[in-house]
């Protein structure tokens, strides 16, 4: 698969009978992946379903997923409770037999407290059974949609990031350029270096002329960073346009990419040089920050 981001939400909603729900998928960026649910008392199952579904679809990421299900009231099943209704019953007879009340209606009955009683969907567990997988599938179609909403993240990141390795690449191009007068530049350096050292008689001259040679020269040398650099390049473009996660590989890589930029600022000895390091540094900097948003 092609890059993948971290962002993005998915909804799904559902109905059977007289129950229907909603199910919300939504993740931001995180090292590892890390599922959290909320769901309705009776349905167990589907915290499973969740981290489940979570872990075969995605690597990385903060998910929160959230399940709302209701119950339609008019619809609802109700039962008779028996024993309260006998209870109130023998309770009022012996006013009734003094002539002290009047025997109650059925309507005045079905309205004494707890008599009248919602049915328990546990108390069907076939149905219950029932209900949790569709609300389970509608889950599974939350998680697509939020999958397919990182997916299109990842695209347009994909986009972002080969522009960024694009101009990293120009820039150790122009680095390289640069790098080729530095041993002029150098060589001029050391020429003058040499001349004060000669109008110093108490120095060892020869000595010091062969230590500050030996220091100029490997200053003056960035060929190593600048073929690393070029090799890091390649491994991006490789990695944005492969298959699988490559966030935490990109990640690394520009952790690479900044350790040379560092070195190659630290040799140059040209004021363009530098200038051109620091605009590296500046647009790998940048392309760490959307790496973070890779999954």
């Amino acid at each position: 698969m092609a890059l993948s981001g971290m962002t993005g939400f998915g909804r799904a909603e559902g109905a059977l009978g007289a129950w229907s729900w909603a199910v919300e998928a939504r993740s931001v960026n995180g090292r590892n992946l890390e599922v959290r649910f909320r769901g309705p008392p009776g349905f167990d199952g589907l915290e499973r379903a969740a981290r489940e579904g979570a872990q075969a679809r995605f690597g990385r990421g903060q998910l929160q997923v959230s399940v709302q299900a209701r119950k339609s009231e008019a619809a609802a099943a109700v039962r008779i409770n028996t024993a309260q209704l006998e209870t109130y019953l023998a309770a009022a007879a012996p006013y009734v037999a003094a002539g002290q009340a009047q025997l109650p209606t059925i309507g005045e009955l079905m309205a004494l407290r707890g008599v009248v009683e919602a049915a328990d969907a546990e108390d069907d567990p076939e149905a219950m059974a029932a209900l949790e997988a569709a609300i389970a599938a509608s889950l599974g179609a939350a998680l697509d949609a939020l999958a397919a909403a990182r997916k299109a993240e990842g695209e347009n990141l994909t986009v972002v990031l080969t522009g960024l390795v694009e101009r990293i690449g120009e820039l150790v191009a122009d680095a390289a350029a640069l790098a080729a007068g530095q041993p002029a530049a150098i060589k001029a350096r050391f020429e003058k270096r040499m001349g004060e050292l000669i109008a110093d008689s108490s120095a060892a001259l020869e000595e010091r002329i062969v230590q500050e040679a030996a220091a100029m020269a490997v200053k003056a040398d960035v060929r190593e960073e600048l073929d690393r650099l070029a090799q890091h390049v390649a491994a991006a473009r490789e990695l944005i346009g492969g298959q699988g996660a490559a966030g935490r590989k990109l990640d690394f890589l520009t952790q690479e990419f900044m350790r040379e930029a560092n070195t190659l600022c630290a040799k140059s000895a040209l004021g363009e040089l530098t200038a051109v390091g620091l605009s590296l540094k500046a647009t790998i900097e940048q392309l760490r920050e959307q790496v973070q948003n890779v999954e």
